[in-house]
């Protein structure tokens, strides 16, 4: 049943279209954070104390601020310039692909400054193996099967937590495993536009706690 704050489900195969509310909602939601974006992430270069925290600071900064003006783009053009559609097609395509390197650039800074491993050092590079195909992914198949693409986001956000079973001090990384993940895995399921998540309005996770 339509209503004036959201409209009814759609198949699985075509894209929800959202109301003037919702349109509202995402633009404001995603535009919001932009500017706490940048401000924490100038925080976390200012606090590196050495090249890799300051690697890691640019990494998680570039990815978390991309997020949220990749994002407001497309809210605002699919709702103030939905007749540009070249433009909004592609601006979907690229939210859909900054989520895979939000949640790597996520990860960056437990994987660069935190002792791990032998076998879980390679996850180093291998989370942005995973972002690289999952935006393969999204320009071969953007749309086409909703659910396959769900499983990538969930399994792009967990696999990489793996890691925490190498490091030091396990009980420790556990509980903070279980307390900055859900940020990152509730941007995916929101981000999904399939059966389990009928209608796209969103909002925006906090970030994951730092290493620093």
């Amino acid at each position: 049943m339509m209503t004036e704050f959201m409209n009814h489900r759609v198949p699985a195969h075509k894209r929800y279209q959202p109301t003037e509310y919702e349109h509202a909602a995402n633009c404001a939601t995603h535009a919001l954070w932009i500017i706490p974006s940048i401000l924490g992430s100038s925080n976390l270069y200012f606090l590196s104390d050495d090249d890799w925290e300051t690697i890691s600071a640019w990494i998680y900064g570039l990815g978390l601020c991309g997020l949220f003006v990749v994002s407001t783009m497309f809210h605002t053009i699919s709702w103030k310039k939905s007749h540009l559609r070249m433009v909004e097609h592609c601006l979907h395509m690229f939210d859909r692909m900054v989520i895979y390197f939000f949640i790597a650039a996520s990860y960056a800074p437990w994987l660069n400054l935190r002792e791990l491993g032998p076998w879980a050092s390679h996850m180093r590079w291998l989370v942005w193996i995973m972002a690289s195909v999952g935006t393969i992914y999204v320009f071969f198949f953007h749309e086409r099967y909703k659910l396959v693409e769900l499983l990538c986001y969930v399994i792009m956000g967990f696999f990489p937590a793996l890691v925490l079973l190498s490091m030091l001090s396990g009980r420790k990384h556990v509980h903070i495993f279980v307390q900055g993940s859900p940020p990152a895995i509730s941007r995916t399921f929101s981000s999904s536009q399939t059966e389990l998540c009928p209608h796209e309005t969103r909002t925006p996770c906090s970030p994951s706690p730092s290493p620093w």
